[in-house]
């Protein structure tokens, strides 16, 4: 039986994983701070590579609105450190080895493999924007999840 989806509106599971910068990162470090999380399925694929390349190059936007970016896939922190050295990051990758906390998104696909997938969380740990793809061939665009940020910080901002 598959674990239950989170989605909108839901309390985001919290995890820690080990990442890039040679440290550990859990999503509670981050309360009071709007979090894009990207689930990505792999390093140096072409979709992948772009849309890291993409986020990275309108980190400005992102950075504007006080949200902190932070991407996940299933491969290896070496793997993660070499990628971002390729491309110069200037987001966490973290590894989920193990694919536990793409389970508990609920963004594993059939076979057990992520699927490209964002969730904007706002300050206080309430899923504000989910997005699952299923075939992965595309992803979201910088706009879009800037907008759901606003959205998240407008939603949190009211009493």
């Amino acid at each position: 039986m598959a674990p239950p989806r989170v989605g909108v509106g839901d309390v985001a599971p919290d995890f820690r994983l080990p990442g890039t910068g040679d440290r550990e990162y859990s999503l509670s470090d981050y309360r009071g701070q709007t979090v894009v999380l990207v689930f990505y399925p792999g390093d140096n694929t072409p979709v992948c590579t772009m849309q890291l390349n993409t986020y990275n190059s309108d980190l400005a936007q992102f950075e504007d609105l006080g949200a902190q970016i932070l991407a996940i896939s299933p491969q290896s922190v070496d793997s993660h450190e070499r990628f971002a050295d390729v491309h110069g990051f200037r987001f966490p990758l973290l590894a989920d080895e193990g694919t536990a906390v793409g389970r508990a998104y609920g963004i594993l696909g059939p076979v057990g493999f992520y699927r490209r997938s964002v969730f904007v969380i706002d300050a206080s740990g309430i899923i504000r924007y989910a997005h699952r793809a299923t075939a992965g061939l595309t992803f979201r665009k910088t706009d879009e999840l800037v907008s759901a940020v606003k959205a998240a910080q407008a939603d949190f901002s009211q009493p």
